[in-house]
């Protein structure tokens, strides 16, 4: 049973080789190079070819070179000429290794090096090349490049590795340069890798339009990517001989071999009709324009034509004339030759303009008959049936030769003038455009005056226009006019440089600006509005600032007489110039003029008044440097004094002597002041009981006035009590037991009312 199993896996899996084998291109390499060029890649007998050569690398059992089949797989074209930097062999997929064949002493080629301009770069380069003489104007082939070097997961530098294809082209024996054929569609730049990527890897993509794919390993070939099909084509003169040089090459090193394959018979000799006329091209046939088509070639030759590959009944002329559009061909018999060359062009045509005619109506504001037509007022009215149209030039003549120059301001009088309307692909019509007058006459309206409302007292103002001039403007005039402003007459009739709806007159005082009233897109009327700007700044109305006393009285704010109006925002919203005010606020007055125009002065009213003496905090018994702080409330600023003379603005008086003393809290407003009678204490340093009736009791002044029953206790040097007294005790004379105490330092205590202790020492002296 096993054997049976195995047998049947080993069918499957030959058949399965079998079908993979016909996904793969073939490669011959037992043709010469002139059977290549001559029976492969042109096939056809268009084109005289000679001077056939190839330059390779012999590889001893193979070549760089030959001719491939599409083998049955997908590979784009069916046969043709494959070049390689490596063996040619080596291209039959599938995609499972990396191709690196050619050796390192392989030499490029400095015509390639040229055309890429990579310096003396190249490596293993396959060139074929021949001459040959065309029979029409124009040459193509067809080709796709193929490469090693389109990795799936390159790093990053990698992403600069790119070898070069070139195909070369000049005109035979000659010192010509050479042009390079193998480009990017539409652009001079070369083929390569890396001008020719797509996306998905770290590399930047490129024209990744032109890319095909990066391979998997089931390809036809055994490159890792490929362009799509490209064309390389040229103008060439019948009857010249030209050389041809097709060379691909590694660059920089010999690794990650690249190939060009030619498209079997795709090498054709063609008739240049010139290029499509396509409306995605932008350059389209216009509206019932024709087209001549030349297809001449030198010889006794036939031609043919055909239109969307029907042939065109009796066009069998060099010339045709288009006049519809289609895909038009030629078929040119060149005599004997037996070479059929064909050629093709694209035409469409650009829809049919249809512009409207229009007339413009301005204004003559000096009544002369001529005046200044803005001719781009028009193009609404023209483009109004046709979105298509893109610019338009004026003419004064119907011919549209007399180009006007200066369409925004256009002097003249009632006449008619030309629109030349272009669509975006340059065609044209031309409509006449009217030029009328308008027999209107509006009035200007009376000086229009305002106040200068914007807080700076200098006669510039902004204004809105809109409402508070157009109303004036408008006034009696028929319904549904617009109207807008310009700074002069010019501006006005050309309608450019229109003023902002917010406008700032720019003169102060007063400034003369243009209304333009227009009916649609017509001209109504031109006319000047004067605006007058006015404004009151009373002399000497700056804010003031006002006290009033609480409690004690009132007081009156005023300006002055003569305004004609007043109003104050004080609760009665009073109108008179003066108001009375008893409490403290900000108080403003608005006056205004005959012209309506106001001024505002603001009093500031603040309060003040009487102090409340708190208290007052004594810091005594510190030997003459006593401190005194008023403690107070009230709303007003403040002065104190300890004598009713000397005022200060610090509630503290510092090194204060013992004594009695009023203090006084005084307003610095005159709303009122504060007294109090205060005792600072202090005790003396020492005392001379000698009898002599001066300094003979060492007390404590004032301390009855405050410490009636303050404890008071004298001490000698060795803490032995030789005095006890009380506030209101005389004193102590210096004796003990009435015998007459040494001269020394004593010590005493006291112990006020509120339990606050004091010690301290003095002299005893005799």
């Amino acid at each position: 049973m096993k054997g049976i199993k195995f047998i049947g896996f080993v069918l499957i899996l030959l058949g399965f080789q079998t079908i993979s084998r016909a996904q793969f291109i073939t490669v011959d390499e037992t043709l010469t190079p002139t059977q290549l060029v001559q029976n492969i890649l042109i096939n056809n007998p268009c084109a005289n070819i000679s001077n056939v050569s190839v330059t390779t690398w012999d590889f001893g059992n193979g070549k760089s070179f030959g001719k491939f089949t599409s083998g049955g797989s997908v590979f784009p074209f069916a046969d043709g000429v494959v070049l390689t930097t490596g063996r040619a062999k080596a291209a039959i997929g599938p995609n499972s290794s990396i191709i690196s064949d050619g050796p390192s002493n392989w030499s490029g080629d400095p015509d390639l090096e040229e055309a890429l301009n990579i310096g003396q770069s190249s490596i293993n380069a396959t060139v074929l090349e021949f001459d040959f003489l065309p029979l029409s104007d124009k040459i193509s082939f067809d080709y796709i490049f193929s490469s090693e070097q389109y990795l799936t997961s390159p790093s990053q530098n990698q992403c600069n590795y790119t070898d070069g294809f070139v195909f070369l082209l000049k005109k035979a024996n000659t010192t010509d340069t050479y042009s390079n054929l193998a480009v990017v569609p539409g652009t001079n730049i070369p083929v390569r890798v890396n001008t020719v990527r797509g996306t998905g890897t770290l590399c930047p993509p490129a024209n990744p339009q032109y890319f095909d794919a990066f391979n998997g390993t089931n390809h036809p070939t055994n490159y890792n990517g490929q362009t799509k099909v490209l064309t390389a084509q040229s103008t060439v003169v019948p009857g010249t001989l030209y050389h041809i040089k097709l060379v691909v090459a590694d660059q920089g090193n010999n690794l990650y071999d690249s190939a060009i394959f030619l498209g079997g018979g795709s090498f054709k000799v063609e008739k240049n009709l010139g290029s499509d006329r396509l409306l995605s091209t932008n350059n389209p046939l216009c509206f019932g324009g024709t087209l001549d088509l030349f297809a001449n070639e030198p010889g006794t030759n036939t031609y043919k034509w055909f239109r969307n590959g029907v042939a065109i009944p009796g066009a069998t002329n060099p010339l045709y004339t288009v006049s519809q559009a289609g895909i038009y061909s030629v078929e040119i018999n060149l005599g004997s030759s037996g070479c059929i060359s064909t050629g093709k062009i694209n035409i469409e045509y650009a829809a049919q303009l249809t512009p409207s005619p229009a007339t413009i109506v301005q204004c003559d504001p000096d009544m002369d008959g001529i005046t200044i037509f803005n001719l781009k007022n028009a193009e609404t009215k023209i483009k109004a049936t046709d979105t298509s149209i893109q610019t338009i030039k004026y003419y004064t003549d119907a011919n549209a030769d007399d180009l006007i120059s200066n369409p925004t301001a256009f002097n003249s009088t009632e006449t008619t003038v030309y629109a030349k309307a272009f669509n975006t692909y340059n065609c044209f019509v031309i409509v006449p455009v009217t030029l009328k007058i308008s027999n209107e006459t509006p009035a200007p309206p009376a000086p229009l005056s305002f106040c200068d409302t914007d807080g700076g007292k200098d006669g510039i103002r902004q204004f809105n226009l809109t409402n508070e001039v157009s109303p004036s403007v408008l006034n009696g005039l028929p319904a549904g006019l617009d109207v807008s402003y310009f700074s002069n007459v010019n501006d006005a009739l050309s309608a450019t440089n229109p003023l902002p709806n917010a406008f700032t007159n720019t003169d102060p005082s007063q400034e003369i600006i243009w209304a333009k009233i227009t009916n649609g897109p017509d001209c109504y009327g031109i006319i000047p509005v004067t605006l007058i700007i006015n404004y009151l700044e009373v002399p000497n109305f700056d804010d003031e600032q006002k006290i009033v006393c609480e409690g004690l009285n009132s007081i009156v704010l005023s300006v002055p007489l003569g305004f004609q109006s007043y109003l104050w925002n004080d609760s009665n919203a009073s109108t008179s110039n003066s108001i009375t005010v008893t409490t403290a606020g900000n108080y403003t007055v608005t006056v205004t003029d005959a012209n309506g125009c106001s001024d505002t002065k603001t009093f500031i009213v603040k309060a003040s008044g009487v102090a409340t003496i708190t208290g007052v905090n004594i810091v005594d018994f510190n030997g003459g440097e006593n401190t005194v702080t008023i403690e107070f409330t009230g709303p007003g600023i403040y002065e104190f004094s300890l004598d009713g003379f000397s005022y200060q603005s610090d509630p503290t008086f510092y090194n204060v002597p013992s004594g009695t003393y009023t203090v006084y809290v005084q307003d610095t407003q005159f709303c009122g002041k504060r007294t109090q009678e205060i005792f600072v204490l202090d005790y003396p340093k020492y005392f001379t009981p000698n009898g002599d009736g001066f300094n003979d009791i060492w007390k404590i002044d004032y301390l009855q006035k405050q410490n009636r029953r303050a404890q008071v206790h004298v001490f000698d040097r060795y803490g032995k009590l030789v005095f006890s007294g009380t506030g209101d005790t005389a004193g102590w004379d210096g004796t003990l037991n009435s015998y007459p105490l040494p001269a020394s330092d004593y010590w005493f205590t006291i112990i006020l009312e509120n339990k606050r202790v004091i010690k301290g020492h003095f002299s005893l002296k005799r």
